[in-house]
């Protein structure tokens, strides 16, 4: 049986050792240091010896962990610049005012957070006095990821510095009557303040990497050189169990981000307790983070703690402070100092000898005030030890009290993130606590006032000044005046008119042409923001490889496998192509950031985002919700789309539904064409809409969601006549007639409409062909290039009857005089055409690809779902029998003939 005190074989066993007996010596030293001084000076020595080592550059594993103390010490603090009073008071004015807006909006039901800002609001209020550059300086200012549930804090300064009224924070979370704030920081609802939405938790820390990467990407394409912007993620300890959270950590370290920084406020509790009750979510986090090669600082004691390091001659106290559990930290912080003696001195004779030393008021003073993350000097010590730190982002792990200041019914309690308002008599323990200038009879009918120095205070003028001297005021967005981008030549997109002869072409590759086209346009070309998830070859993009090159920081050091050839992989620091790897999150928080470029930076930039359909809406259509909410702009492409179109690769790839989700967007414009010239419009009026001149009172705060197909087919060339391209873009057109298509059809014969979507439209034209020529009956096809849009505009059209307007949807405009019924059909379940039906006169039914995808050749896949040309055709005669204008033996007669 193995010893389990053995020494086992390691890694460095395998390495020739050149001096044996020097080895052993260090060894015997290490042993005689723990026999002697115990095994806890032994790791104290080695600790530090291997901190020596990594600070002297030798390779070594890096610690992950390091004791439960500030990584500054008191005595490397800087000087904190200013004036510590004002801000003192600026800070007071700025908790109380946050209480009381939710405290006032509770008794209308509309709720709110006031625990998280309590815990945090040194950790805003630092930034905002010294380090957060505003939109009005040089540059783009930095970027600021609030963390949600704290913008009653945001929005109370904002009340200080006149940027909002009493009547504003009267309107928190009541949006509906205008002048209202939004419950948590949103662009949609409050543009001129809100950059980005962060209260889906872990988009806020995936979306802040991939920001901070972006801003090099702008600057090293020379776009435009904002190297001067930082981009602080502030975000919560719970939050951080989010896989989003921590997915692109090494890409942050990768790509040495030091323009980014983490500020994680740990005040060790999520919604319902503790985050780590029997463990140190602090120490989890630094070595996930240290693991991931970011640079780490804990600011955890405040100063009355250094008292108590300086009696720490033995090591017992940082000792008991990495082995208290944080739930017990949290019960220290509600208990009184004799239990605090008991339990957490009790344990270490030394620890019992140190606290004979401390008065009772000293240890309250420590287990309960004094957290780093209180005190604006430790703030400030961290966030400038942060922006000074190169090659390496910067995680600040700030240690708080959950409901700080806001008396002993909040702090620490584990229901104090679902307690909405204070009494008025723990108001007014506030106000004596943060010592401010309000009285009694400021409280009228048992409402809380709102407290403000006045405009000309010294605190309203110092904030003032401060945000001046750093770029005005924060956060902000701005609207930039961008002139519209001027339109790609239209030889790009008139070149898929004449179609694609007898060559099969996919709308993928489609699609993929038309790009390679408008990158290389003079104007615009350099705008365009090619995203892909590791998936070019598969899309057809690697002809872009070496005429774009893909993006990089450190450019090309290796000599590619595949230089000799035409397209070999091409990687360059000013590339174009972001080329994420296996990560659809990833891709998503790339496309957000270069969409919402043209405000965060004033540079408009046109991504395009080309991915599996399968693994778009289905996988991140939590991001797709986070780039409406932040007025994003720019084409989604969902390639290798619909249920039967990809049907080697099984179930797992077959998309039968992604336009079911994106039609639940509304900034998303969901588009479904057929042919190559149906892309061609569609892009070229997104650019228009998004990029060029809008029409009177139309959004181009929208994205395009196209869905392209890996069938190569004919491309038809574009119908000749009025209207087609507003058909396009409004979602549907006739096609063609039985008789434009050249099918004899018997004069009274009984006719039919069938419209298709995507690829369907194929199966469709073969049904027509059959139905002329082996039953008797006309069938007119139409493409249907958005269910979605067709849908949106009869909702507006009912939406204006009510009003008392006399509109028409566009559908029934459309179909207007169309004879016999509709049948449609496409490659996803029968809900996507379906949206419609309400709105169509004809009598309606429809065919799709419900249930579970398969693995089978094409025609068998649709020949299973009931969409084949086949079944469309028996459908269409059943419709029609319904009807008595064919014979009802007639569904059975094609039920046998076509075998199903």
């Amino acid at each position: 049986m193995t010893d389990p005190n053995a020494i086992q074989p390691s890694a460095l066993d395998q390495l020739p050792d050149r001096d044996p007996e020097e080895t052993a010596e260090w060894q015997a030293s290490l042993d005689a240091v723990a026999r002697e001084a115990g095994p806890h000076r032994a790791a104290y020595l080695m600790r530090r010896t291997l901190e020596r080592a990594e600070a002297g550059g030798i390779a070594l594993p890096k610690l992950l962990e390091t004791d439960y103390v500030n990584t500054i010490p008191t005595s490397a603090e800087p000087a904190v610049p200013g004036d510590a009073e004002l801000e003192a008071r600026i800070t007071a004015w700025n908790r109380w005012n946050a209480a009381a807006m939710v405290t006032r909006g509770s008794k209308h039901g509309v709720g709110g957070h006031i625990a998280t800002f309590a815990s945090a609001a040194w950790l805003y209020e630092t930034g905002f006095n010294h380090f957060f550059k505003g939109k009005e300086g040089d540059g783009s200012g930095d970027q600021l990821y609030i963390q949600g549930h704290a913008s009653p804090g945001i929005y109370a300064r904002a009340f200080l510095d006149g940027r909002l009224t009493e009547q504003h924070l009267d309107n928190f979370r009541q949006e509906a009557g205008g002048n209202g704030l939004p419950s948590y920081p949103h662009p949609r609802r409050l543009p001129w303040m809100w950059e980005f939405p962060t209260v889906s938790m872990g988009l806020g820390p995936l979306s802040a990497i991939y920001q901070a990467r972006f801003n090099r990407y702008l600057t090293n394409r020379g776009i435009k050189d904002v190297s001067a912007s930082h981009v602080w993620a502030f975000l919560g300890d719970g939050e951080m169990d989010e896989p989003e959270s921590t997915a692109a950590l090494a890409l942050a370290s990768r790509e040495q981000l030091d323009n980014l920084t983490f500020v994680i406020n740990c005040n060790l509790q999520r919604l319902d307790g503790p985050v780590r009750a029997n463990f140190k979510i602090v120490q989890e986090l630094e070595a996930q983070f240290r693991g991931a090669g970011w640079n780490v600082i804990k600011t955890l004691w405040g100063t009355a703690w250094d008292e108590l390091f300086a009696l720490d001659t033995t090591g017992a106290l940082v000792r008991r402070l990495r082995e208290v559990p944080d739930a017990q930290v949290q019960t220290y912080q509600t208990r009184d100092a004799a239990y605090i003696r008991e339990d957490f001195f009790g344990k270490d004779p030394a620890l019992v000898e140190m606290a004979k030393l401390l008065s009772d008021d000293k240890i309250l003073e420590c287990f309960h005030l004094s957290r780093g993350g209180h005190e604006a000097s430790k703030v400030y010590a961290a966030y400038k030890a942060a922006v000074e730190h190169k090659g390496a982002p910067t995680v600040i792990l700030a240690q708080t009290v959950k409901g700080h200041t806001l008396g002993e019914g909040f702090a620490s309690k584990n229901a104090n993130h679902q307690m909405k308002k204070l009494t008025v008599d723990e108001f007014k323990a506030m106000r004596d606590r943060l010592d401010l200038p309000i009285k009694d009879s400021d409280f009228v009918d048992g409402v809380v006032p709102y407290g403000h120095p006045g405009a000309d205070s010294p605190e309203v003028r110092y904030l003032q000044e401060r945000r001046a001297a750093l770029g005005g005021p924060a956060p902000a967005r701005r609207t930039h005046a961008l002139p519209a981008l001027p339109a790609p030549a239209e030889k790009a997109f008139a070149s898929f008119d004449k179609g694609s002869g007898s060559q099969n072409v996919a709308t993928t590759m489609a699609f993929v042409r038309l790009i390679k086209d408008l990158v290389r346009d003079k104007e615009t070309g350099k705008r365009w923001v090619p995203i892909v998830p590791d998936e070019a070859r598969t899309f057809g993009m690697e002809s872009l490889f070496p005429s774009l090159g893909i993006y990089s920081p450190k450019g090309q050091t290796y000599e590619p496998v595949d230089r000799d050839q035409l397209m070999y992989y091409k990687e360059a620091k000013n590339g174009q192509i972001l080329n994420e790897g296996i990560t659809e999150a990833g891709s998503m928080a790339d496309f957000i950031a270069a969409s919402t470029s043209y405000a965060t930076h004033g540079e408009a930039m046109i991504p395009f985002y080309i991915f599996y359909s399968m693994f778009g809406w289905q996988r991140t259509a939590d991001q797709m919700w986070q780039l409406g909410d932040q007025l994003g702009r720019g084409f989604l492409i969902g390639a290798t789309a619909g249920r039967t179109t990809l049907t080697g690769e099984g179930l797992q790839h077959a998309d039968g539904h992604s336009p079911v989700i994106a039609a639940t967007n509304p900034a998303a414009l969901t588009y479904d064409p057929a042919f190559a010239y149906e892309v061609a419009v569609i892009v070229r009026e997104g650019l228009r809409r998004m990029y060029g001149e809008a029409k009177p009172g139309e959004d181009q705060n929208v994205f395009y969601y196209l869905t392209v197909y890996n069938e190569p087919l004919p491309q038809p060339a574009k119908p000749q006549g009025l209207g087609i391209d507003e058909g396009i873009v409004k979602g549907l057109y006739r096609f063609s007639t039985a008789e434009s298509a050249g099918i004899a059809v018997a004069a009274g014969a009984p006719r039919i409409q069938l419209l298709g979507s995507g690829t369907a439209i194929h199966w469709a034209l073969k049904a027509q062909k059959l139905l002329a020529e082996e039953w008797g009956v006309a069938a007119d096809v139409w493409s249907a290039t958005s269910w979605t849009e067709l849908r949106r505009d009869a909702l507006e059209a009912d939406a204006a009857l009510l009003r008392g307007e006399d509109r028409v949807p566009y559908v029934r405009q459309a179909l207007q005089g169309a004879e016999g019924p509709v049948l449609a059909v496409s490659d996803y379940m029968r809900q996507v055409p379906d949206q419609i039906a309400q709105w169509v006169e004809q009598d309606w039914s429809s065919l799709g690809a419900d249930g579970f995808g398969l693995s089978d050749t094409r025609e068998a896949a649709r020949r299973h779902f009931g969409v084949d040309a086949e079944s469309i055709v028996v459908a269409a005669l059943a419709q029609l029998a319904r009807r008595g204008e064919v014979k009802a033996t007639a569904v059975k007669e094609a039920r046998e003939k076509y075998g199903l």
